[in-house]
């Protein structure tokens, strides 16, 4: 036996020397379930979409038990460690993650997981309920109001001096967008700042002559300055 066959060898028995017991990998099993759960309550209580995926949060308890399996699997033995490298790397995602919280989410599950399964579970805990502190006090914090979109559709470019008066009056900031002037009239888009919910603003514009409709839309973004 020479000396590489002497090296293999003690360092795959080396790798594969593990004090994992029944006891332990049922403990971190647990402990993984429960804070999987855990996270599944707080995204249901956070999330505000319309379209609540529950499919989505039951993934999340699932994502976190199977890395902490992953986990516990490679530290059991190198070679299995490799063989997981190997297999993980075919794998690919195609859904697309639309909402950043879903995606923050997505990874408080994995890293879960992994803490879990390298036994901290301690640091689970913690980061878990500083993680959920965090993003609540941020969650309840006011945002400012978000700017508008006002179109206008008119008979022709006279109306703007008008509109631009009634901006001045109802709103905080404006900012014309754009203007498209055709045979059959004038289209105006412009994004403002209210001082109100706008009720005042669509009715006056409505008054003006020349004016055919007016719109009023909020975005469902959030400003952010």
């Amino acid at each position: 036996m020479g000396f590489s066959d002497v090296f293999k060898k003690s360092f795959l028995e080396g790798a594969s020397a593990s004090n994992l017991t029944t006891t332990s990998i049922v403990v971190t099993m647990l402990v993984t379930a429960i804070l999987g759960a855990y996270i599944f309550v707080v995204y249901r209580m956070i999330c505000k979409k319309v379209f609540y995926s529950k499919s989505f949060n039951i993934s999340l308890v699932a994502i976190a038990m199977i890395t902490a399996a992953i986990i516990l699997a490679i530290q059991f033995s190198v070679v299995i460690s490799l063989g997981m490298v190997g297999a993980l790397s075919i794998v690919r995602f195609r859904t697309a993650i639309k909402d950043p919280m879903d995606l923050v989410f997505l990874f408080w599950s994995i890293s879960i997981g992994i803490i879990c399964g390298a036994g901290l579970i301690e640091l689970g805990i913690l980061v878990s309920v500083l993680l959920t502190l965090v993003i609540f006090v941020l969650d309840i914090t006011p945002s400012l109001r978000s700017p508008m979109i006002l179109v206008v559709n008119g008979q022709n470019e006279d109306i703007e001096d008008k509109l631009k008066l009634i901006l001045n009056k109802y709103s905080k900031k404006y900012v014309i967008k754009s203007r498209n002037l055709t045979q059959s009239g004038m289209d105006m888009i412009v994004e403002i700042r209210m001082k109100d919910n706008g009720g005042e603003l669509i009715k006056e514009v409505k008054t003006v002559e020349g004016v055919r409709s007016v719109s009023l839309v909020m975005h469902d973004g959030e400003a952010v300055s």
